[in-house]
């Protein structure tokens, strides 16, 4: 059976002299490992077509025991991405935390979507690294499955105090006058705001806010500390990022 789709490339492994095994993330089939054969030869156009972080239409058919991409059209290749280390890392990580999140052969629409936008925010400075390392963490989590509770104290219902905690394991808020226990995290407002931002907002608007580097951090550090909690598992590419950044 052949299918056409568009998708992007997550991560290649070569096989043999000449052929390749990529991850692809597609928009109707989810996540997809795929045989190019060919690939590495001099004058194979599928094989920049394949390349990590390349976005592409592809042509797929599926073998009994596998899938073979015979045909790929390049649509995106993020050469921005590859500009220095930090922003390479940071792509590294965040396929391979969606790889953790989407399934094989189920629609994975909103999943490519927020990549893409990622990617292409990154690759061309319009954010913060650390502003799109947060929103992709946190709306990948919602669109998972793990929205946190983020309208009010879970308690009393307080909308908002000067100072609010939140329980990072059960994404739970608590007030200042609530909380009680030295296991939450303190999130100023506009930590806050911007969480709920980036989890209730339209799609177009999750990237649009501003905030001083300082509390990106502090952001950036909540949404990786709540994902982590939720996925129960490392992420070497993670680890490669802060290491990148200097990130204790």
């Amino acid at each position: 059976m052949r299918t056409n789709t568009d998708g992007l490339i997550l991560k290649e492994q070569n096989i043999g002299e000449k052929d390749k095994l990529v991850t692809v993330l597609t928009r109707h089939n989810g996540l997809l490992r795929a045989f190019v054969r060919g690939a590495k030869g001099i004058n194979n156009r599928k094989n920049s077509a394949t390349g990590m972080f390349c976005y592409s239409r592809l042509s797929v058919y599926k073998t009994k025991n596998s899938y073979i991409i015979d045909e790929a059209q390049p649509v995106e290749v993020f050469f921005g991405l590859r500009e220095d280390l930090r922003k390479i890392s940071l792509a590294q990580y965040l396929s391979q935390l969606i790889q953790s999140l989407a399934n094989e052969e189920e629609p994975s629409e909103e999943y490519l979507r927020l990549l893409l936008n990622s990617f292409y925010f990154l690759s061309k400075d319009k954010y913060p690294p650390e502003q799109i390392k947060a929103v992709t963490e946190l709306r990948a989590a919602c669109i998972a499955g793990y929205m946190p509770s983020l309208v009010a104290c879970e308690k009393c219902g307080e909308y908002e105090t000067t100072v609010m905690y939140m329980d990072l394991e059960n994404g739970v808020l608590y007030c200042e006058n609530c909380a009680g226990s030295s296991a939450l995290f303190p999130l100023e407002i506009g930590i806050v705001r911007a969480l709920r931002h980036i989890a209730f907002s339209d799609f177009e608007k999750i990237y649009s806010f501003k905030m001083q580097e300082s509390a990106l951090d502090d952001l950036a550090y909540i949404t990786e500390k709540y994902i982590l909690s939720k996925l129960q598992q490392n992420f070497k590419t993670l680890d490669f990022y802060r290491d990148v950044c200097g990130i204790q």
